[in-house]
Order: structure tokens, then C-alpha cells, then sequence
């Protein structure tokens, strides 16, 4: 039995991973700004689940949540879930939209993990699963700021698995496509912008078609939920896990241009080294 702690739980990815660790009898602190909303989807659950409010952007709420851990005494599991979206051509993307999904996505991010992460070297060991994305590898039209909060997780990430390593803790990406959650509603998704008419080809095209695919979706997020809780059961758990067939066709697609572009390009890299 592992202690999870969830932030973002109240829907989405965050109330199915809630579910799944559950179902797999584990203990979970799930956390969101309105925690009772999550208390109310498990009535069943008991001592198992502690509710906790958690705002990410408020860096006080994120103290008392992480302090309620003392109920179980550890954290074995952190995913940090909590997101908010933005849909415009990078252009389009007016100076406060952005500075709003980099305080949600990245800076909070940051925040709770700096909160949690002396509780786990204390332990020397947990599992620190920060869920990125699909566009956190492989971009689109449209997702250009959304997706460089998910390269800067990216970043940190994969340097939070060399740091902690050595301490016993590991670390997992978990990188979802085009799930059917409500990841596209507006109340997730940011896409009232001044819209520009040259855009329209690109980043137009791409906001039509996240509307139409908004509930219809191919990926099963409940399905998503126990794929992460069966892998944090690993003894040598991944640094990356993508989800979805389109996730996968979308990452190969730029592993290979990636290996094609430096395989042409080869001749001027090495020749940038002093003789």
C-alpha cells in the first residue's frame, strides 16, 4: 500500500488517477481548490482518502495541503496534475494569458514539487510523476505557448531523474494525447484571443477542430489512470510513458525528422570544433 498525493483531483486526469489508486488500495491525499467536491465522488472510501484544499498558485495553500500528509506519515507517490490550457497562435497570445498558464503550469508546479520533495528524501524513495503532454514533445499549430510550459516540464523533469536518482526516488513523465476528459471545455482551455487572419490555415484550423473533437476524444482517461498506477508499481518504473496511439505516431514522427535533420546536417555540426 502506497500514500499518493494528487493535486488537480477533482477531475480530468486527477480524479481518475484519484479512482484507479483507490481501486488499488492505496491511500490518497487528493487535493484541489474545492476539496469537497472530490469527497464526494468516493463516499465509500473511508480513512483511505483525505481531502485537502489546494489552490497550486497560492504557495500558502500548498503548505497546509502537503502538512495534512501527516494523517498517513508519508507521500509514496506525487503527481502533479493540475493544468490550465491555452489555444492561439503564439502571436495571438496577449502578455497576461501567458504569463497565467506559466503560473499554473510551470511556476505552481514547481512549487509543490519544492513542498513534497524534502518528505521523500527523507524517505530516500518515492515516485515523482509529473504529467506533461503530448505537445510537451511534439508541437502543433496553435499549442505553441501550452506546449513550452510543457517543454520547461519536460526540462526540469528529466534533470529532477539524474538529481534524485542517487536517493532512491524516481521519476516518471507521463506525457497523454487527445483524452477524453474536459481538458477542451473553456473552463480548462484558454482560446479567447484576438484572433489574426493570417492565422487561420494554422492555429484557426487547429481551435475548429478542438472544438469538434471536444467529448469525442480517442483516449479512455480511466484506462490512462490505471496505466499510471500500474507503472508506478514498477521496480524500474520509465522516465517517460506516452499515452495513446496518437501520442506515440506523433513522437515517432518527430524522432524521425529529428534523425534525418541531423543525419543532413551532420557536416556543419562537426565542423564547428576546433581543429
Amino acid at each position: 500500500m502506497s500514500v499518493w498525493f494528487i493535486t488537480g483531483a477533482s477531475r480530468g486526469f486527477g480524479l481518475e488517477i484519484t479512482r484507479a489508486a483507490l481501486a488499488a488500495g492505496h491511500q490518497v491525499v487528493a487535493t484541489a481548490r474545492k476539496a469537497e467536491t472530490v469527497r464526494e465522488q468516493f463516499p465509500d472510501a473511508g480513512d483511505t482518502l483525505l481531502t485537502a484544499p489546494l489552490d497550486v498558485t497560492d504557495h500558502q495553500s500548498i503548505k497546509a495541503a502537503v502538512d495534512a500528509v501527516e494523517r498517513f506519515g508519508r507521500i509514496d507517490v506525487l503527481v502533479s496534475n493540475a493544468g490550465t490550457g491555452l489555444l492561439a497562435a503564439v502571436e495571438e497570445s496577449d502578455d497576461a494569458a501567458v504569463r497565467a498558464v506559466y503560473e499554473t503550469n510551470v511556476f505552481s508546479l514547481l512549487a509543490v514539487q519544492r513542498a513534497v520533495l524534502p518528505v521523500l528524501r527523507r524517505q530516500r524513495s518515492g515516485h515523482v510523476i509529473n504529467i506533461s503532454s503530448i505537445v510537451g514533445f511534439a508541437t502543433a499549430p496553435g499549442w505553441g505557448i501550452y506546449a513550452s510550459t510543457k517543454f520547461a516540464v519536460e526540462g526540469f523533469t528529466e534533470t529532477l531523474h539524474t538529481e534524485l536518482a542517487s536517493l532512491g526516488i524516481h521519476v516518471t513523465l507521463v506525457e497523454p494525447g487527445f483524452f477524453r476528459t474536459d481538458f477542451l471545455d473553456p473552463a480548462s482551455l484558454n482560446s479567447d484571443i484576438d484572433v489574426i487572419d493570417d492565422y487561420a490555415p494554422t492555429a484557426g484550423a487547429m481551435r475548429a477542430a478542438a472544438a469538434s473533437l471536444n467529448h469525442a476524444q480517442p483516449g479512455d482517461p480511466a484506462k490512462a489512470a490505471r496505466a499510471i498506477v500500474e507503472m508506478a508499481a514498477a521496480p524500474e518504473p520509465p522516465l517517460r510513458l506516452p499515452l495513446g496511439a496518437d501520442t506515440l505516431q506523433a513522437f515517432e514522427t518527430k524522432l524521425n525528422t529529428f534523425r534525418k535533420e541531423m543525419d543532413n546536417w551532420r557536416h556543419i555540426a562537426l565542423a564547428t570544433d576546433h581543429e
